[in-house]
This record gives C-alpha cells, structure tokens and sequence, in this order.
C-alpha cells in the first residue's frame, strides 16, 4: 500500500523540516486525545489523492480530539481574541504521501464560530461545520460538548470527558506517532495539498476517559469504534505556527 518510492520521514518528538514563512498562527489548548486502532484497508478509501494511511506495528488509527483552539491568527498579525478562539473536536485519520511526508487528514472538524467555519471550507476546503460547543474544567476534569449545527447531519453530538493524570516523561514510541505530525494532507480542487505546521514538543499527560458518547466518527463515514479507545492523552497545549503549503515535490509555493 506504500506510495513512497523513498525512506518515509522519521518519527520525531519535535519539527522535521524546516517552515520558514508562515500562513497562519494559533494555539491549541487543553486537548484529549482519543485513538482506536483500525485496519488500514478500511480507511484506505477515504484519504485524499497520493496518499495512503500510515501505519504503527501495521495498524492505523482513527482520532477523535477535542481542544480549545486559541488566537487564530494570518501571517504575522496578532491572533483574534473572539473569532480565531472557540472550542473545536475534530476527527482526524493518519496519512503518508509519496514523498515520505506523514501527516493527518481531517475528516470532520467541528467549531463554535460561523465565520472561521465558512473561511476554512471555502479558501482551504477543509471540511470544518458549524456546531454548539462547551468545554468545562473542575479541578482535573474536562469535559467537551457538541451538537452540529451546519452542515449536516445537524444535531451529530459528541460527548466526552476526560481525568488529567500524571504528566508523561517518556511518550511510547506508539504516542510520538499518534501526536507529533507535522503536516496536514488535503485536497485542493482534486489536487493533493501538504500543509507543514511546527510547534514545541508536546507536554502529554495520561488521562481517563470518563465517559464518552460521540456520533462525529460515523458522520465522517467510519465505522462506530469497536469497544473504549486504545490511548487516551491529554495535553495543556502548544502554539502553533503553519507554513505555506507545498508542492508536490517538497517545495513551498511560490
């Protein structure tokens, strides 16, 4: 299922390439990372163009993540404090393309806030929706909430809350894989586009899941997971800075 004819780029804790010009700005606040392992075969059919799903001891992985995005921001203006911060959960599948690059595809991302929703589907054609959101913290809790406004299928909820633990030291070979991804792979008008991001390491932490109630990952056309998610992290965030998209070969547009 390999599409790289070369050596696929490392798994690495920090950045693997350079992003010397940057598009946009943001940080990402108290995420929860829930992951279910899954065959490849059945994800296969809905990555873009020119890329296959990557793989971990020979499983890929379906990710639901729920975090506060924070100060969205365009090239080296300040981040919006109103429009560019909401809550926004996103499911998410992992992917590698021709060149080795291994990055992620959004299948769904839900966000509290019209305008960033309506920009993101139009100039970017990512599937970001409209949707009802809350993020709730008491002590070592956090809870998120859901319900899809537009477009559909309006009222999709998803429902989750997780028990921050103890901050992880050394992440597992199977944990760098799962949230150190520097890229995001997407199709622009039926062509592949690689979207590089860099950001500081990732402070994890183990978390239990409380509970979670979600319909997000069959509206994004997966199967319902098969019993509770195999890794549950937390992470009080990064800010993060993503480059101009590249070529095809590797190479920023001009």
């Amino acid at each position: 299922m390999s599409l790289a004819p070369g050596p696929v780029e490392p798994i690495t804790p920090d950045p693997v390439r350079e992003v010397p010009d940057t598009l946009l700005t943001q940080s990402w606040l108290d995420l929860s990372f829930l992951h279910w392992a899954a065959d490849p075969g059945d994800v296969a059919p809905l990555l873009p163009p020119g890329t296959v799903p990557d793989t971990h001891d020979g499983l890929t992985y379906i990710g639901l993540v729920a975090f506060r995005m924070y100060r969205v921001g365009w090239f080296k203006v300040p981040g919006l404090p109103y429009l560019g911060t909401f809550p926004e959960t996103n499911v998410r599948l992992y992917s590698v393309d021709r060149h080795g690059r291994r990055g992620v595809v959004f299948r769904s991302l839900e966000a509290s806030r019209l305008l960033p929703v309506a920009i993101a589907r139009s100039a970017f054609r990512l599937p970001y929706v409209w949707a009802k959101m809350a993020i709730h913290r008491d002590a070592d809790t956090i809870s998120y909430t859901s319900s899809r406004r537009w477009p559909g299928p309006r009222g999709a909820r998803s429902r989750i809350a997780v028990r921050v633990g103890e901050r992880i030291e050394e992440p597992t070979a199977l944990e760098h894989f799962l949230t150190a991804r520097w890229g995001m792979h997407n199709a622009f008008f039926g062509r592949p586009v690689y979207l590089p991001n860099i950001h500081p390491r990732w402070p994890l932490h183990r978390a239990e899941l409380l509970y979670c109630e979600d319909e997000l990952t069959t509206a994004a056309g997966l199967a319902p997971p098969a019993g509770p998610p195999v890794s549950v992290l937390y992470s009080p965030g990064v800010p993060v800075r993503f480059g101009r998209p590249m070529r095809p070969g590797g190479l920023p547009t001009p």
